[in-house]
C-alpha cells in the first residue's frame, strides 16, 4: 500500500528526514514513535503532498507519487496523478482543523461533494453514518466550537474517513486532548484497525502502539533507528536506545 524509499527532507541547511525506508502493507497499522522533533510529523507531511521529500521515492497504491532522477533532483508525478494519489491518502491533524464557520456535517460532507462529485444527499446519509460510527448523531448541526475536544478529534477522523481513503494517516491524534478524551479516540483507532483500516500513526501513546501496532518504527534526527513487531520493541531484545527511550515514558 506504501513504500517509501531512501527518502529526504531539509529545510535550508537542516535535515530533517535521512534516507528513510519503511513499507505498509494493506490492512497493517504501523505506529511511528520516537522523540520530538525526530522527523515523524515531516514524513507524514511528504507523503501527504503537505511537504515536497527532496529525494528518494514514495509510492502510494502503487502507484509513483515521486523519485529522484540520474542527477539526484526529485521528480513529482503529474497534477492529475498527484490527485489521485491525494484521494487514496486521509490526514487527521493533531489539532483538529475543522473549518470553524460550518457545521460538524458540513465539514464532513463538503470534501466529497466539492472533490469527488458526491451528490450532496449521498455525502449526507455517509456523513450521518460516519457520525453515528464517532456517536456523535446528535452533533451533526453543532459547529466545531460547541464540541469538546474528543469530539472536535471524532469529526475530524469522520471527514477523513468520508473521501473513503486506503490508507489513513494519523499525526499525533490525542497529543492536544486530556487523558480522558484521548482514551475515546485511541478507541476510535482501535475500532478502524480491527476492521481491517491500513493506518500510519504517529503517537506518544505507547500502550496504544502495543496494543494496536502491526508494526512499530522508531526514529530518530531523522532517521529510521529500528523496526519491527511491537512485541520485539516494546521488549528485551530492542536496542538499548529503544529501551532508553521507552523508560523515560514508563517513569511519566
Amino acid at each position: 500500500m506504501l513504500e517509501v524509499r531512501n527518502l529526504s527532507k531539509s529545510f535550508d541547511d537542516l535535515t530533517v528526514l535521512k534516507d528513510i525506508n519503511f513499507t505498509v502493507d494493506k490492512g497493517e497499522v504501523v505506529a511511528v514513535i520516537g522523540p520530538s522533533g525526530s522527523g515523524k510529523s515531516t514524513l507524514l507531511r511528504c507523503i501527504n503532498q503537505l511537504e515536497k521529500a527532496g529525494g528518494g521515492q514514495i509510492d502510494v497504491c502503487g502507484i509513483n507519487m515521486m523519485k529522484t532522477n540520474e542527477k539526484g533532483k526529485p521528480v513529482f508525478a503529474d497534477a492529475k496523478t498527484l490527485r489521485q494519489i491525494r484521494l487514496k491518502t486521509g490526514l487527521v491533524f493533531q489539532n483538529f482543523n475543522l473549518f470553524p464557520h460550518m457545521t460538524v456535517l458540513r465539514n464532513i460532507t463538503e470534501a466529497p461533494a466539492v472533490v469527488l462529485g458526491k451528490p450532496r444527499k449521498e455525502a449526507k446519509e455517509r456523513a450521518m453514518e460516519l457520525l453515528g460510527k464517532m456517536g456523535l448523531e446528535s452533533k451533526a448541526d453543532a459547529y466545531p466550537s460547541e464540541l469538546s475536544g474528543g469530539q472536535q478529534q471524532r469529526v475530524s477522523i469522520a471527514r477523513a474517513l468520508a473521501l473513503d481513503p486506503e490508507i489513513l494517516f494519523f499525526d499525533e491524534p490525542t497529543s492536544a486532548l486530556d487523558p480522558e478524551l484521548t482514551g475515546e479516540i485511541l478507541k476510535v483507532i482501535k475500532e478502524l484497525a480491527n476492521e481491517g483500516m491500513t493506518m500510519v500513526i504517529v503517537t506518544h501513546e505507547m500502550s496504544f502502539a502495543r496494543d494496536v501496532a502491526d508494526k512499530v518504527v522508531f526514529m530518530e534526527n531523522g532517521v529510521v533507528v529500528e523496526e519491527g513487531t511491537p512485541d520485539h520493541l516494546f521488549g528485551d531484545n530492542a536496542s538499548e536506545r529503544v529501551k532508553q527511550f521507552l523508560q523515560r515514558f514508563s517513569q511519566h
